[in-house]
C-alpha cells in the first residue's frame, strides 16, 4: 500500500518549504523591526534593509505556493471526475497529473534558461544577482513538478477500496 500522505518525497518537500518559509519570514520580520526601531531612535535606517526583504519575499511566496499544493489548498472542482467510472477516472487523473508535471517541468527549464540573462542584473546596494529571485521560481516549479509526478504515481497504483461495489481510491486531481 502506498502511503499518500507521508511519502518521503512529500515529507522532504514539505520540510524544505517550511524551513524556507520560516527563515524568510523570520529574517524579513527581524530586518523590518530593526530598521523601524533604528529609524525612530536615530532618524536613519539601514540602506540595505529594503533589499533583503525584496529578495526573500519571493522565496516566502513560492514556499507557500508549494505547501498549498501539497495540502490541496486551492480551488478544485470534482463533480465531473465523480461522474466518471473508476477506470476512466484513474486514466484522466493520471493523464492530468502527467500533463501538470510536464508543464511545471517546462516552466522549470524556461526559468533555468533565464537565469543567465538576469544574473547580470545586480541589486543597487548589496550587488546581489537578479538570478536569486528567478531561482526561487525555478526551484518552486521543479518541486511542483515532482509533487505532480508523485500524484500521478499514486493515482496509477492506488489500491481499490475493500468493497466490491466501491470505487478505487484514486488521489483527486487538483489541477
Amino acid at each position: 500500500m502506498i502511503d499518500t500522505k507521508h511519502s518521503l518525497v512529500e515529507r522532504s518537500v514539505v520540510g524544505l518549504c517550511r524551513v524556507v518559509l520560516w527563515l524568510s519570514t523570520g529574517v524579513i520580520f527581524v530586518i523590518l523591526v530593526a530598521n523601524t526601531v533604528l529609524r525612530y531612535i536615530t532618524g536613519s535606517s539601514l540602506q540595505w534593509a529594503n533589499e533583503v526583504p525584496e529578495l526573500l519575499f519571493p522565496w516566502l511566496v513560492m514556499a507557500g505556493i508549494v505547501l498549498a499544493a501539497v495540502h490541496g489548498a486551492h480551488i478544485t472542482t470534482t463533480f465531473l471526475m465523480e461522474a466518471l467510472p473508476a477506470r476512466a477516472r484513474r486514466i484522466v487523473t493520471v493523464s492530468g497529473w502527467l500533463l501538470v508535471a510536464g508543464l511545471y517541468g517546462t516552466l522549470t527549464v524556461a526559468t533555468l534558461r533565464m537565469l543567465e540573462v538576469v544574473h547580470d542584473e545586480k541589486s543597487p546596494i548589496l550587488q546581489l544577482p537578479g538570478s536569486i529571485t528567478y531561482a526561487c521560481v525555478m526551484v518552486g516549479m521543479s518541486l511542483l513538478a515532482v509533487l505532480a509526478l508523485q500524484s500521478a504515481w499514486q493515482a496509477t497504483f492506488a489500491e481499490p477500496a475493500t468493497s466490491h461495489d466501491a470505487e478505487p481510491r484514486v488521489p483527486a486531481a487538483h489541477w
